[in-house]
């Protein structure tokens, strides 16, 4: 039989279910497919403190190379191509064919591409690999003015960090106010007045239609609305897209993610899917969902490899997500989407606040500013089903903690 466990992907989720293998004294075979010439890294520094810092990528590995030797998981250098589920092996850009015992699918999620004229220009960047963001890094320097398209986390993280730089900035949205689709208004509102105090020009209801160029160069982008924002650096951050495509080749349900059941198994036992790739059922919430997070990722491969070393349980970490902003710590803990009532504890105006979320009453979610005690009371009660009512939240003298029993 074979024991060998074959990881495809080496971020956040691939990592962890060696490390976590290797740490419940599983003995079989770990090997872990890496596309990229690195060691394997952290990626939410990529937008802040690696293009702040004197682009050191040692200090983003998540181990040195002596690590792996020493836990005896191989880093192998390639890209996965093909499975052959009948055979369980997997096929290598090389043309190398490595068996496996269990396949986990650590494939994670690439970058939207931007769909316009000239989007494939020198100077049009992205941020999501250590090389594109090294690329990013190396260019600020000699650039004068960027323009960002996309208000999520990644786009505000690079238009704070390149405006505490001294670089022009405009941010482009189509949404009516920055991070729509992860927060609050009341943190869309707070965030969009830093933002704009430090310079940073918003631009919402306008997309991106051209990358306007003069003699082949980067000049502008051209707007919806008419207008062009003069550009020599445009940083893209429109979302992303799983990495299905190995899955589905290989004859497994993809949708928008690759399909798995509570346990993180696609419909061959002998494969998972977890992280950024991974449409998963959850019990804790009853729906299929997918999410990126580095918390998602490192507690499904923790969960996995439970599995593999003979503790089967159902998948059921509770999401927490961050974004480090300027001088701002967001942080947020459950799922707010949904929310039908907002009550804020603390003070805006102090920059250290809460959005505290509720639907029928039940506290759902707690979006923080500056304001870690809340977010940790959110990581500790949300899990437990617990709540405590509107008029508590807005109250500081309210001890939270009496709340968690």
């Amino acid at each position: 039989m074979n024991d060998t466990v074959l990881i495809v992907g080496a971020g956040h989720a691939g990592f962890q279910v060696a490390v976590s293998l290797r740490q419940a004294k599983y003995t079989g075979r770990i090997a872990l497919i890496n596309d990229e010439k690195h060691l394997p890294y952290q990626r939410p520094p990529l937008s802040k403190a690696y293009l702040k810092s004197g682009g050191d990528p040692a200090s983003l590995m998540f181990r040195p190379e002596k690590f792996f030797h020493d836990q005896t998981i191989e880093l192998i250098s390639d890209r996965a191509v093909a499975i052959d589920r009948e055979a369980k092996t997997l096929l290598l850009g090389s043309g190398e064919k490595i068996g496996y015992g269990h396949l986990v699918l650590a494939t994670g999620a690439r970058n939207r591409q931007l769909d316009v004229p000239n989007a494939t220009l020198d100077d049009v960047l992205y941020l999501r690999t250590l090389d594109e963001s090294e690329q990013v890094r190396q260019r600020m320097p000699e650039k004068k003015q960027v323009v960002v398209i996309g208000a999520g986390f990644i786009g505000l993280e690079f238009a704070a960090t390149a405006r505490g730089k001294g670089m022009d900035v405009d941010v482009v949205e189509l949404a009516p106010r920055v991070m729509a689709r992860a927060v609050t208004p009341e943190i869309s509102s707070y965030f969009h007045d830093r933002h704009t105090a430090a310079g940073i020009r918003i631009h919402y209801g306008v997309r991106a239609t051209e990358i306007a160029s003069e003699d082949g160069r980067l000049a502008g982008v051209a707007l919806s609305d008419g207008r062009t924002l003069p550009a020599d650096l445009v940083v893209v951050g429109v979302g992303v897209i799983p990495n299905v495509e190995l899955a589905s080749a290989a004859g497994l349900p993809t949708a928008s993610g690759v399909i798995v059941d509570e346990n993180l198994l696609t419909e061959d036992p002998n494969i998972s899917a977890i992280g950024d790739c991974s449409l998963f059922n959850s019990v804790r919430f009853g729906e299929v969902m997918r999410l990126e997070s580095v918390q998602n990722a490192t507690d499904q491969a923790r969960c996995v490899a439970a599995r593999l070393t003979g503790d089967t349980k159902a998948y059921d970490g509770y999401p927490w997500f961050w974004s480090d902003q300027g001088d701002d710590k967001l942080q947020i803990a459950g799922l707010t989407a949904g929310f039908d009532q907002v009550v804020v504890r603390g003070s805006v105006a102090e920059r250290s606040f809460s959005a505290f979320c509720y639907k029928d009453g039940q506290l759902i979610g707690i979006e923080s500013v500056n304001r870690a005690a809340d977010h940790v009371f959110g990581r500790k009660i949300l899990p437990l089903g617990k709540s405590i009512t509107p008029e508590q939240a807005v109250d500081t003298s309210f001890d939270l903690k009496k709340a968690i029993g």
